[in-house]
């Protein structure tokens, strides 16, 4: 039951994290700024994390896990309705950074958790479990956000993300035993972590497939309006997605407790290559009717192999530093959000030169230089 408890931070957590990408056309009209421009809400977010993450992971490695993510919790609430009162762009960057630091130090810590609770044999599905958390996020949260947004106003979403965030708070609190294990991992093995080479491969190419990802998803509601697409047709889309990650999350946990993290992470970077390239194949050819569907069914395999690499990494980074995986996992969280906020940055730049149809395009690149950094991995490390 603990690890319920864990995916419902994740939960409140991935809301917050992927319902922002609905909302930026939202957002830009109200407060009349360019799509582009919204678009740092995006990166601040990422680059804030990416940095944050693995400072917190070593201040509060060996701290009770169970206070680290009640005041990790209070901050997400607190930057959240920072958000829902904000009139204006520097607020709500402010805001998003406050959350940003929350989830950095929550998102890693559930994980340590979950692996130390789990045998060896069942980390994949303890993974999953907790990530599931962010698997159902984009099928509920982040559709209900959307709507909530598009009806009430973006100012309502993040009143929503905040009533979610306390009832997670309270789950922690009242659910979440105390005296969790922690790590025992001296200094010394904390740093060797970040140096050692087999986990600095796994860690880029952990960015580079958040950074093709996001170069595309980040604006995706762009390309959803273009093809026709309604607000009710966004949110739709995005549950779509979420089915389909959530999907992938569990059957990514079960391979790869069965068949190893390398094949797995391999399998769905391969997917998500060709979904992309056809994402804008279909968008620059494909006639309206029929460009609608078939970008819901390619976010449909974006959601299955984009889910069940995050579980392989995420296990493969335990097996290369079973003694101090919090740090691999912040490290890994760190490189994770280092990518989207370069993919928020890239994305945006393109779409201002070129437009939202060629963003598929530099995604699939990218994701094949991932394929190419993990292949590489299997003829050097183990997992």
């Amino acid at each position: 039951m603990n690890l319920y408890w864990l995916a419902l931070t994740a939960f409140a957590i991935g809301t917050e994290a992927f319902v922002i990408t609905g909302l930026l056309p939202t957002i830009a009209a109200d407060i009349d700024i360019s799509i582009a421009g919204t678009g740092l809400l995006v990166t601040v977010y990422a680059l804030t994390y990416a940095v944050g993450s693995p400072i917190l992971a070593v201040v509060f490695n060996n701290i009770d896990r169970k206070r680290a993510m009640v005041l990790a919790l209070i901050c997400f609430v607190a930057g959240n309705l920072a958000a829902a009162v904000a009139d204006g762009l520097a607020m709500l960057l402010i805001a998003r950074m406050v959350m940003a630091v929350a989830a950095g130090l929550a998102i890693p810590t559930a994980n340590a958790v979950a692996i130390a609770l789990a045998p060896p044999e069942r980390r994949g599905r303890a993974i999953a479990v907790v990530s599931s958390g962010m698997t159902v996020s984009t099928v509920l949260g982040v559709p209900l956000g959307t709507m909530v947004g598009a009806s009430l106003g973006w100012h309502a979403t993040f009143l929503l993300v905040a009533l979610l965030g306390v009832l997670a708070l309270a789950g922690l609190v009242f659910g979440l035993p105390r005296g969790l294990p922690r790590s025992a991992a001296t200094l010394a093995q904390r740093l060797a972590v970040a140096r050692d080479g087999a986990v600095l491969r796994t860690l880029a190419a952990t960015t580079v497939w958040a950074a093709s990802i996001f170069t595309v998803f980040t604006y995706i509601a762009v390309a959803l309006h273009d093809v026709g697409l309604t607000a009710s047709g966004v949110s739709f889309a995005l549950l779509i997605f979420g089915i389909a990650a959530a999907i992938g999350n569990t059957a990514g946990g079960r391979l790869v407790d069965r068949f190893a993290p390398r094949p797995v992470a391999s399998i769905a970077l391969a997917l998500l290559t060709v979904a992309l390239a056809l994402e804008s194949f279909t968008l620059k050819f494909a006639p309206p009717m029929i460009a609608a569907p078939a970008i819901v069914l390619l976010l449909f395999l974006w959601g299955l192999g984009g889910w069940a690499f995050y579980v392989a990494q995420v296990v493969a980074l335990v097996r290369l530093s079973p003694q101090a995986p919090m740090i691999a996992l912040s490290l890994n969280a760190s490189a994770m959000y280092l990518g989207i906020g370069l993919g928020g940055m890239i994305g945006g730049t393109l779409l201002a030169m070129l437009g939202p149809t060629d963003l598929g395009w530099v995604g699939a690149c990218g994701l094949a230089l991932a394929l190419a950094l993990t292949l590489w991995r299997r003829t050097v490390a183990t997992p």
